[in-house]
């Protein structure tokens, strides 16, 4: 009997457009904790009696037809926060965090960042900065923390399915990279890369790309990082590349780990 803690996290593009798949998935993979982004809803539609009656609490944060995090648990979510501080556009739901089974969750949908030449791209830099703050506010790197989501960043060029030519494109920055090395020192691993050395593994393929999964065009722009107490714990993670070629598929396949409880 696998007696392992499960957490994953799923980029939905659209809880409403994908919950029968997801709630389908989630009587297959039971994980304890799975964190979502782009749930693409007002907090007052969002399907709550779907999620609960699949036997998961879930806390919630949305905004109409963009961004939107949510946090789904077997346990019950203990210290829930919403938002960056108030840093950044007040309405944007791209930051939850939750205690759950004595663990510190943080799931946040970082800014696409759209063009290296734009504002949008400062933000998105600025944002990422905000999150080093963030976890020097509320935690302490002996804790064990877990820091998902869609982070819109492919941090090597092992993450890239063209290295050489995507180098400079947003998601795959030396200024974005430099930003998200600092969050790292804070005291976080990358658990699959702990794992995981190879190249060729990637959680999100552009709808704009054709054929793009099945020529393999991908990003690994959805991650899992834990701090070391956690990470040392890590027995395995993988991507569920299968959610991505079933019926209307979101263009993330969820990523998944499994940690000891002992």
């Amino acid at each position: 009997m696998n007696t392992n803690w499960k957490i994953a996290t799923y980029n939905v593009n659209s809880i409403r457009a994908r919950l029968p798949v997801l709630l389908d998935w989630l009587k297959r993979e039971q994980p304890d904790v799975v964190a979502l982004q782009e749930t693409k809803v007002q907090d007052d539609s969002f399907p709550l009696a779907d999620i609960q009656t699949a036997g998961y609490q879930a806390v919630f944060k949305g905004q109409k037809s963009y961004n939107g995090v949510a946090i789904l648990s077997k346990s019950t979510p203990e210290c829930v926060k919403y938002g960056l501080d108030g840093w950044g556009l007040p309405d944007e739901a791209r930051l939850i965090t939750a205690q759950i089974d004595g663990i510190h969750i943080v799931n946040t949908y970082i800014p696409q960042g759209r063009d290296a030449a734009t504002d949008h791209f400062r933000y998105k830099l600025g944002w990422i900065s905000q999150l080093r703050e963030y976890f020097s506010r509320y935690y302490h790197a002996s804790q064990p923390v877990i820091w998902v989501g869609d982070f819109n960043v492919a941090p090597d060029q092992r993450d890239v399915y063209a290295p050489d030519k995507l180098l400079g494109s947003v998601g795959f920055h030396p200024e974005e990279h430099a930003v998200l090395e600092v969050v790292r020192n804070w005291g976080f691993i990358d658990v699959f890369r702990r794992h995981v050395p190879e190249e060729g593994h990637y959680t999100f393929w552009d709808y704009r790309v054709p054929n793009g999964f099945k020529r393999k065009m991908g990003w690994r722009i959805d991650h899992i990082w834990a701090t070391e107490i956690m990470a040392e714990r890590s027995v395995r993670v993988w991507v569920d590349t299968a959610m991505r070629q079933g019926d209307k598929p979101s263009d993330h396949a969820p990523l998944l780990a499994e940690f000891r409880t002992d």
